[in-house]
């Protein structure tokens, strides 16, 4: 029997091209006009999008860019974000995805480390650009400057498919980002993955989704879409007001975002379940999801078997772990369980700090076999290398696994706190009880302690004898500290900067 979906490298350009072939009229809808391609407005279709992505592509030649070229790609939060990237693979150079909340110090580091790139930037990252001295003037490509940009001919010219073809970065949670490496190979294998997620969806009808474009989920979960001829309805904005406008009127029937905009749009989800009300998937992106949470956007769904698919990876690995949730099946979930490895493409074992693989049922760390594996962070092989054990990967995760093979995520290795378990799953269980809070975030105090920051919903107040009803019988918990939701420190794709948060806590920053 054919295989479904044979592995094949992937190239951003070589994949959009096939696309707009096979599907020249799909659509793509925007919900604000794109920066650095006007001439779309806000509704395109992959040949006309296509098309443009060359013209673009002559563009960057005539201003210098040309195979094996470093072009950070530093902008304002849209899907034209990806559309140069590819743009910039056409010519054979490597995009660099940067998210636009960076300072003028990380991008001066990345600048270093790659020396010399090129760089694009817009109106919402202009000055911090300006404020970066080691990139050469003529390597910092404003929009407004390319768009008025006479093209040169240029032919497509790919890299070897084992070379350095794409760059991502890590989160920054603990640090200075470290920048992660992809080729056209690795990255084959993560939409086979991608692919074989896919075809479980009967229809081709328009998916919804608001995904960072410089996450390495962005540029997989796209490929893979258009490739299948998928209608893209990519939202720039996370508001309430942009995401009812939207999926009000498009429908989508399936959405995706990250964990913590899901928590964000839950209101929405109860107060005004019409917004999705035709959606029968939803996909949360590469992290753990509490199951209040999921339940909210099932019941919002008219199809009784809705399903919420929590998809766990790392950057560096792909995808890796899923689990498919409906609303009978959340009544007995543990939402620390992540489900299982694709078979034949991922898997995951629990080991000692030394790499040694650890019985079922007993903590450790979680290590992850992919074969679409990056292959270094760029000029940081060593801090890469310290993480691999052989065909095994270690997350930075903790948990265990169970007899059937279940993977139960507790925390981030360095989020451990005395006498908690899992501050996650503690997260987890405090926002299932209190409905009005949006988030919550355990952290460890000067002394090690657990200390909630709690962030009600927009315009409502914390219930303080609610709060302290549901921890009377935990362990010890600091009393919490109240900020507003946009207060809390988070990274490009909306994860909480917990050692950030620690840190400024020890400088005074945060009163209870």
């Amino acid at each position: 029997m054919a295989e479904l979906f044979p592995y094949r490298p992937m190239n951003l350009y070589q994949n959009y091209l096939e696309a707009s072939q096979a599907f020249p009229d799909c659509p793509i809808i925007f919900d604000q006009e794109q920066v650095a391609f006007p001439e779309l407005g806000t509704e395109t279709t992959y040949q006309a999008s296509h098309d443009l992505i060359v013209k673009r592509a002559k563009q960057l030649a005539a201003l210098g860019l040309k195979q094996g070229d470093k072009v950070i790609i530093f902008k304002g939060q849209a899907f034209d974000t990806y559309m140069l990237a590819v743009a910039a693979t056409y010519l054979g150079a490597v995009p660099v995805m940067v998210s636009y909340h960076f300072t003028s110090q990380v991008i001066s580091v990345f600048a270093d480390r790659l020396e010399n790139p090129f760089i694009i930037f817009d109106a919402v990252t202009a000055d911090v650009v300006a404020a970066v001295d080691n990139i050469s003037d003529n390597h910092k490509i404003g929009v407004q400057s390319l768009l008025a940009t006479d093209g040169v001919e240029a032919d497509f010219n790919p890299l070897p498919e084992d070379q350095i073809a794409y760059i991502t970065h890590t989160s920054g949670t603990t640090g200075i980002p470290k920048l992660i490496c992809h080729s056209a190979n690795t990255m084959g294998w993560r939409t086979k993955y991608q692919k074989t997620v896919l075809n479980y969806i009967p229809e081709r009808r328009i998916v919804g989704f608001h995904i960072s474009p410089v996450h390495s989920r962005f540029n997989i979960g796209m490929s893979s879409l258009m490739i299948m001829g998928f209608p893209l309805l990519p939202l720039s904005n996370s508001d309430r007001e942009t995401v009812e406008r939207m999926f009000l009127k498009y429908q989508p029937q399936a959405v995706e975002t990250h964990p913590n905009h899901f928590v964000q749009w839950a209101t929405i989800a109860r107060e005004h379940p019409q917004v999705f009300a035709k959606t029968n998937y939803y996909h949360s992106t590469f992290d753990a999801i509490n199951n209040a949470t999921m339940l909210a956007f099932l019941e919002a769904s008219d199809n009784a078997q809705a399903i919420f698919l929590q998809i766990y990876g790392q950057s560096e690995c792909g995808p890796m772990i899923l689990k498919a949730h409906t609303r009978d099946s959340l009544k007995t979930s543990n939402a620390r369980d992540m489900g299982v490895g694709l078979a034949g493409l991922t898997e995951a074992r629990i080991t000692d700090s030394k790499g040694n693989p650890l019985p079922a049922g007993q903590d450790g760390h979680i290590q992850f076999n992919s074969k679409g594996r990056a292959l270094t962070y760029y000029k940081e092989d060593q801090r890469f290398q310290d993480n691999v054990y052989g065909e095994w990967w270690d997350s930075g995760d903790y948990g265990c696994m169970d007899e059937n093979g279940h993977l139960f995520l507790k925390d981030r290795q360095v989020d451990l706190i005395d006498k908690i378990e899992s501050n996650l799953a503690l997260e987890d269980m405090l926002l299932d009880q209190l409905n009005f809070l949006a988030e919550v975030a355990i952290v460890r105090d000067q002394n090690g302690r657990p200390q909630p920051f709690i962030a009600p919903n927009k315009g409502g107040q914390v219930d303080m004898d609610a709060w302290w009803e549901a921890v009377s019988e935990l362990p010890f918990l600091n009393a919490p500290i109240v900020l507003d939701y946009d207060e809390i420190p988070r990274t490009a794709t909306m994860k909480v900067q917990r050692l950030q948060m620690e840190k400024e806590l020890q400088e005074g920053k945060y009163k209870a």
